[in-house]
């Protein structure tokens, strides 16, 4: 994660240890035309700053399996997500999100809970979208989003599904495998709350706040007025 400031000399730096040096731009020109495709079927505006986000998403998602989308709200984090899994749908992988909000509920209620009088399991909200993807049809692609703030005590709980082991571990002792097809994908403001051990398991894709400026995100309102009202 770099910001704006240091990214001047940062490729400065890269310049002087790799003179005369260009560095050639990866293409896939099939999901480049879905995105585009997909970005003006959703109204938005095909800027290139946000697309170069979309794409660095795809490229993180191909060689990770937990990955964050980080940045502030208003940075088109959701927008990124979904278009991108409507483009590698397109491009003949269907893909599915379940999205959830794990600051929005206790950690028993996300991960379940163990009645001690009775023994009793009873499943919490991600143990049961965990298990959904296991019942997936074949070929289809699902990503678990957690749309919400990263804090300490939900997150640590996820680091075995993060690491090699691909693990869901529950309180009552039950392993769950990650489904080949299957994705988690942050969706946080910020990142304060998490340890070394969470960040270093994760790909990241900073959506910084110069990337979409206010230009895009008035010409994509304009779209969807009427003509008079737009021209006036």
């Amino acid at each position: 994660k770099l910001v704006d400031e240091d990214e001047p000399l940062f490729l400065s730096l890269i310049n002087d240890l790799f003179p005369g040096i260009v560095l050639e731009k990866a293409g896939y020109p099939d999901l480049e035309e879905a995105i585009s495709n997909q970005v003006n079927a959703a109204g938005l505006i095909n800027h290139p700053s946000w697309t170069l986000k979309v794409i660095q998403l795809y490229e993180t998602q191909s060689v990770r399996h937990g990955f964050m989308a980080l940045g502030p709200s208003g940075t088109g984090k959701s927008c990124c997500i979904s278009v991108l899994m409507r483009a590698m749908s397109d491009c003949g992988e269907p893909h599915r999100e379940m999205r959830m909000n794990p600051k929005a509920i206790t950690a028993q209620q996300m991960f379940g809970r163990l009645d001690v009088a009775t023994n009793d399991w009873t499943d919490g909200i991600f143990s049961t979208l965990w298990r959904r993807t296991h019942k997936a049809k074949k070929g289809e692609h699902i990503w678990l989003v957690l749309d919400g703030p990263v804090d300490a005590i939900w997150i640590e709980n996820l680091n075995s599904v993060l690491d090699d082991n691909k693990t869901l571990t529950l309180a009552n002792g039950d392993r769950i495998p990650m489904h080949p097809t299957c994705k988690i994908v942050f969706e946080p403001h910020n990142i304060d709350n998490a340890s070394p051990a969470t960040v270093s398991r994760n790909g990241m894709v900073y959506m910084s706040p110069s990337g979409l400026d206010w230009q895009p995100i008035l010409d994509g309102w304009l779209t969807n007025r009427g003509t008079g009202e737009a021209e006036n």
